[in-house]
């Protein structure tokens, strides 16, 4: 199985199950849920951090291959790992 497959099997999964949490709570709702406590606001503070790291590398990359990267800079921003998940699954082969 090669990284590209792997990474659209992930995308799937967790695109359905976080398109299901938007469902049940909202997109505010998922971000309200961590802001009540310390260790809410690590949780955030990491998921920031690591998608700033992944679009440090997704960034250089895109443009050494050609590809637009505003799209998923975009998904990152709003999304968090599913940009990096979505930029990986559609690389060329």
């Amino acid at each position: 199985m090669t990284l590209k497959h792997f990474s659209l099997g992930l995308l799937i999964i967790f695109g359905a199950f976080s398109a299901w949490v938007v469902t049940q709570v909202g997109y505010i709702g998922i971000f309200e849920y961590h802001l009540h406590s310390p260790a809410g606001w690590q949780v955030i503070a990491d998921l920031v951090i690591a998608c700033v790291l992944l679009l440090c590398w997704i960034v250089p990359d895109a443009k050494s291959k050609g590809r637009n990267v505003w799209p998923f800079v975009g998904l990152t921003l709003f999304l968090g790992s599913i940009g990096p998940l979505a930029y990986l699954a559609t690389q060329k082969d």
